[in-house]
């Protein structure tokens, strides 16, 4: 089995690489040409996977990647991804996260139709949310440039599926974060902020809400939920989530516990990162993907945010 993933360098991607890999794939990531590549996250599988460029900025090389690649399955999991920058990059957000979907999914119905496609769809579709928990039914009310163009992605993939019979996928996944997460989310902020302050490297952690809560679950979980719903006989898109929510604050009070400091004594609140339309209260129920694909996470809350702040102690250290 040949399967193509976009994003591979980032978070998702070097996960779903690593469990492909193990399962016997030959693993293709696209990457875009740039000045400044970083291939930190896939360093380790350098020699096991092959890298072509490509960008879905450009529908050519999209269709070249597919022609050279032929793959038995695709991993959209490019996108624009820092909700922030959404706002101060809109127009770029939705070239990549929602247009950039539709040229995926138009090369591959020219050159390998017969493939299985997987949308990286968002909980922050639901945004300003309808109800409580979020099912695959809940309405959308994106509160985010990024959010909406997610809800584009995943509406034309469905769109996709129904119009040429394609074996295309959303998997709406909540918040899932790793030792892999960027620095920019607030996640891997706060366990790199909680390290860099038991390490004396830094005085203070700057936060915006600590109210917000989100279903937070593991990276590496959540790839395995990738690739089980394009194992189905039939296509259809799944909510994929822990079933608890978890404030800021939670996961703040966690991290500093891990290094047994109070947090209290070091966390400021900084208006600077209040984004300038909150989602609140994102919990979604993946009794669908539970039931129909067997799936379950298997790391909690408390198990994420120690194993996230230990990797960045490990990392400060060496």
């Amino acid at each position: 089995m040949k399967a193509l993933i976009t994003g591979i360098t980032g978070q998702d991607g070097s996960y779903l690489a690593e469990f492909l890999l193990e399962k016997g794939y030959t693993v293709c990531g696209m990457v875009r040409r740039s000045s400044t590549e970083n291939f930190e996250r896939i360093a380790h599988l350098a020699d096991r996977v092959v890298l072509k460029q490509a960008d879905l900025l450009d529908q050519l090389s999209l269709i070249k990647i597919m022609e050279e690649v032929q793959p038995d399955e695709i991993y959209n999991l490019a996108a624009m991804s820092f909700v922030p920058t959404s706002w101060t990059q809109p127009m770029l957000t939705g070239e990549f996260t929602a247009i950039g979907v539709t040229r995926v999914l138009e090369a591959m119905r020219q050159i390998c139709p017969k493939a299985k496609f997987y949308q990286a769809s968002s909980s922050e579709m639901f945004g300003k949310v309808r109800e409580v928990p979020q099912t695959e039914l809940t309405a959308f009310h994106p509160r985010s440039p990024y959010g909406a163009a997610k809800a584009y992605g995943h509406y034309i993939t469905v769109n996709y599926r129904e119009s040429y019979n394609l074996f295309a996928v959303s998997g709406i996944l909540f918040n899932h974060e790793s030792p892999r997460r960027g620095r920019e989310f607030v996640t891997r902020k706060i366990s790199d902020g909680v390290a860099r302050i038991k390490l004396g490297l830094e005085r203070d952690l700057r936060m915006g809400n600590l109210d917000s809560q989100r279903d937070w679950g593991f990276a590496g979980d959540y790839v395995r939920a990738m690739w089980m719903m394009l194992q189905q006989p039939q296509p259809d898109d799944y909510v994929i989530a822990t079933g608890t929510a978890h404030s800021v604050h939670d996961f703040i009070e966690r991290a500093f516990a891990r290094v047994g400091l109070d947090w209290k004594r070091y966390v400021v609140q900084d208006p600077l990162f209040i984004r300038p339309a909150e989602v609140d209260h994102l919990l979604g129920d993946s009794s669908k993907a539970r039931r129909v694909l067997g799936w379950k996470p298997s790391v909690d809350f408390g198990e994420l945010v120690d194993m996230m702040v230990d990797a960045d102690l490990k990392k400060l250290s060496d």
